[in-house]
């Protein structure tokens, strides 16, 4: 299996592939297939970075992510021990190559267009939630029936965009494997002080090199990817850990002082850490 891009492990002559996820961590290298991935949380929580943006996961989510497009989940076992996801994996040649372009299907052209960039469902949740429970013991013939039934529903939903920006080529394995490299180490270190030859040399390129190369790839410098990250890790320490000061909080994630923090945290959430914590 190749890390980015990878193939989704098919059974032969099957069009619609379901799939389980029953770990402690889901798969947290940054990764992109071909199908489009409908999903549904059944338990677990963490990040998602997916395209150019950073995005909370929880248990009950439901979410669409396109065609190539690259993502990570990185799982918050602090809160959560095991995690669980069921999963449907198509294309849109996956049951013929003009099926989808059938007039009977054009009222989902928006959904296709959506899937782009990924998305969330924020109204429908427990019914499609209930449909995608009922795949467990279905036959193959009953899953490509709940398939239809989810897909109607996802259609009929209130949705949230999960990127702005995406790359519009393909990753290459060596592209892939470089920006699996960053994202990785990213993740992993982000309440460290990371310098710019640092994660350039985990890149294996020139400092000016590799920020020519993330911005062309992610519309946004790696520092401000960072930061993102870093605010998003703090939302949950406010949240989740009362006991810990605004002040402690910014150092654990990675900020040099208050202000600093003070500054970023209201560029990415458009308010003050304090009055985040208070909502």
């Amino acid at each position: 299996m190749k890390v980015l891009p990878f193939e989704i492990p098919k059974t032969k002559n099957l069009g619609l592939i379901y799939q389980e996820d029953k770990e402690e961590l889901f798969y947290d290298k940054l990764h992109q297939h071909e199908e489009i991935q409908l999903c549904y949380i059944v338990k677990g929580e963490g990040t998602l970075i997916i395209g150019d943006t950073i995005n909370d996961y929880k248990s009950g989510d439901v979410l669409v992510i396109g065609s190539n497009l690259p993502h990570v989940f990185k799982s918050d076992t602090s809160t959560i021990d095991a995690s669980f996801m069921i999963s449907l994996f198509f294309t849109k040649n996956s049951f013929g190559k003009n099926f989808f372009a059938l007039d009977d299907f054009k009222e989902l052209k928006p959904f296709f267009k959506k899937s782009r960039t990924g998305f969330k469902l924020l109204s429908n949740q427990q019914k499609v939630q209930k449909q995608f429970l009922s795949l467990q013991t279905a036959s193959n013939l009953e899953r490509f029936i709940g398939f239809f039934e989810i897909i109607k529903l996802i259609k009929k939903s209130k949705t949230q965009a999960l990127a702005e920006f995406v790359y519009p080529k393909k990753y290459t394995d060596n592209e892939g494997k470089r920006m699996r490299n960053v994202m990785d180490y990213t993740i992993h270190h982000y309440y460290k002080n990371i310098g710019l030859d640092e994660i350039a040399n985990k890149a294996n390129m020139t400092p000016n090199a590799f920020c020519r190369y993330f911005k062309q790839r992610t519309n946004k410098t790696y520092f401000s990817f960072l930061n993102e990250l870093r605010v998003e890790n703090a939302c949950k320490l406010l949240v989740g850990n009362k006991g810990l000061s605004v002040s402690e909080i910014a150092y654990q994630c990675g900020f040099k002082n208050l202000s600093n923090f003070n500054r970023k945290f209201k560029e990415v959430k458009k308010i003050t850490p304090s009055k985040y914590r208070k909502n």
